[in-house]
């Protein structure tokens, strides 16, 4: 049998409509609806802007209007005023003038990257850097052209030993992934610019709250939003952040080009984060710093990496950048790794994750839950550091629990594993 053919359905016109919707279908007068709320509405958090397409008052505002400019909307891609006030707020924080948004804080990395090198550049970065950030410059990176090296950023004569007529940028981070060193910011960043090298930080611990990374001489801070700032533990999000104009520009382009964006909701929601990251960065430091104490004072702990405490790789540096007049005790992450006796088996170590009840296992930090992670360093970095004692790593990145609550859970797992004491 063959189908009937189906009637076009006719368009509902508006009989009862007002002046404005006469001659317009139902559906017409829903897109095109006159109504516009009356302004004047102001709450504490900013409404959430999402939009692709963007809608210009005139073909001459069309044709004009620069989408690299933040004086007007172009696509939603380019930026919306979600969008322009979190970038201008980050900014602040930061210390800088320009910020772009990235969808995670490895995608800012690899922005950074992408605008800034070429075939046959090399960029160099310390052998505590963040993991995927390592294996960013040798998988694409190095399928693009581009070599890397790694140097001590303990050692300021490293990095210069590495320096060679390809090297184009440099990535700096304070402090160093899951060994948590401090480096001489100041110094690495003076001799990349004695050697007309740019430098890149990683400034996520920092959160642009224990330092100013550009007082300590940094042309670009990358931030993983995905931390702190959001402070929820449910968005991925990261920025960069310069002072110059043509780092800025050079950044956007490439932005562009690749075409990634962020969603309107984790803007608001790191939005809705920022006005409590200090007071959630300093509670979370304190209690980092009692948890820490307590586990270092144990017999199975041979070593305390934590940058506020004298003996850790670096907190000499940490001294000179991070304690201030208006932060005498200076500020610090909430996060810290210890090294177990290395006569404690594995398993023991695990054994003493798993037994933990309110540290949950989980990567990532900055949120309102404390986490535990262990690591074998030789997994991590291509030698033994001279500097971390040999030994069973574990990271603990402190949330917003009571301290005395987390300490009596380390207390309680130490002693439901056998041969922690």
């Amino acid at each position: 049998m063959t189908a009937k053919p189906t009637r076009p359905v006719p368009p509902v016109e508006l009989s009862h409509a007002k002046p404005e919707h006469r001659g317009l279908t139902l559906s017409s007068a829903l897109i095109h609806h006159p109504y516009q709320a009356p302004q004047g509405f102001e709450s504490p958090q900013l409404p959430i802007y999402q939009a692709s397409t963007v809608i210009f008052p005139s073909v001459r505002a069309l044709r004009e209007r620069d989408w690299r400019e933040r004086d007007g909307y172009t696509y939603g891609l380019h930026g919306t005023p979600s969008t322009f006030t979190l970038e201008s707020r980050l900014a602040t924080l930061e210390g800088g003038e320009h910020c772009t948004l990235a969808p995670s804080g490895l995608s800012a990395i690899a922005h950074v990257n992408f605008a800034l090198l070429s075939k046959g550049d090399e960029v160099l970065l310390p052998s505590n850097a963040y993991g995927p950030s390592l294996a960013l410059a040798r998988g694409e990176l190095k399928n693009f052209g581009i070599t890397s090296d790694v140097y001590d950023p303990l050692d300021v004569s490293s990095l210069g030993a590495k320096f060679n007529e390809r090297t184009r940028l440099v990535w700096l981070e304070a402090a160093g992934s899951v060994t948590m060193e401090f480096p001489d910011l100041t110094a690495l960043s003076a001799l990349c610019h004695e050697h007309g090298v740019l430098c890149a930080l990683d400034n996520t611990w920092g959160a642009g709250l224990a330092f100013n990374p550009f007082e300590c001489g940094v042309d670009v801070s990358v931030h993983a939003l995905t931390k702190y700032p959001s402070g929820g533990g449910d968005v991925l999000m990261g920025s960069i952040v310069t002072r110059d104009s043509v780092l800025a520009l050079q950044i956007k382009l490439s932005h562009m080009r690749l075409g990634t964006g962020v969603g309107a909701h984790d803007v608001a929601a790191i939005l809705k984060g920022l006005p409590s990251l200090a007071l959630r960065y300093a509670a979370q430091d304190h209690s980092a710093r009692l948890v820490a104490a307590h586990l270092q004072s144990h017999e199975s702990v041979v070593q305390l990496l934590h940058p506020a405490f004298e003996g850790s790789p670096g907190h000499e540096h940490w001294r000179a950048h991070c304690v201030n007049p208006a932060h005498p005790q200076g500020q610090a992450a909430g996060i810290f790794s210890v090294v177990f006796r290395p006569e404690i088996e594995h398993a023991r170590v695990d054994a003493f994750c798993e037994a933990l009840a309110l540290f949950k296992l989980g990567y990532s930090w900055g949120g309102p839950m404390s986490l535990v992670v262990p690591y074998e360093v030789s997994s991590i970095r291509s030698t033994q550091p001279s500097h971390v004692r040999p030994g069973h790593l574990v990271r603990f990145c402190i949330g917003l629990e009571e301290p005395q609550a987390l300490i009596a859970d380390v207390q309680s797992a130490l002693l439901a594993v056998d041969h922690f004491a």
